[in-house]
């Protein structure tokens, strides 16, 4: 089963027992049924995006850094500098 499958059958199944719920076939609460299950649908987006930003923050904290990447481009740069002074430009 390919990924795209995978997700597409958690979607469905998700979606189908969300559809149960908001139309009553599987009995629960009335206040339960009433208030919470029609915001069920806002509280999974709001879910998801802090999932997403949380996500984001971790790969920014565990970001590698790569000692020999900026000394090479370091030497990219001293090298464009030294190329445009004897062109004439000012690049100080």
């Amino acid at each position: 089963m390919t990924r795209a499958q995978q997700t597409i059958s958690l979607a469905l199944l998700v979606s189908s027992l969300y559809f149960a719920l908001y139309l009553g076939l599987i009995p629960l609460p009335a206040l339960v049924q009433e208030q919470v299950v029609p915001l069920l649908p806002f509280w999974a987006l709001v879910s998801f995006g802090a999932l997403l930003l949380f996500r984001l923050g971790w790969g920014i904290l565990t970001f590698n850094d790569v000692p020999a990447a900026h000394k090479e481009l370091m030497e990219e740069i001293e090298l464009a500098k030294t190329e445009l002074r004897t062109l004439g430009v000012s690049v100080d």
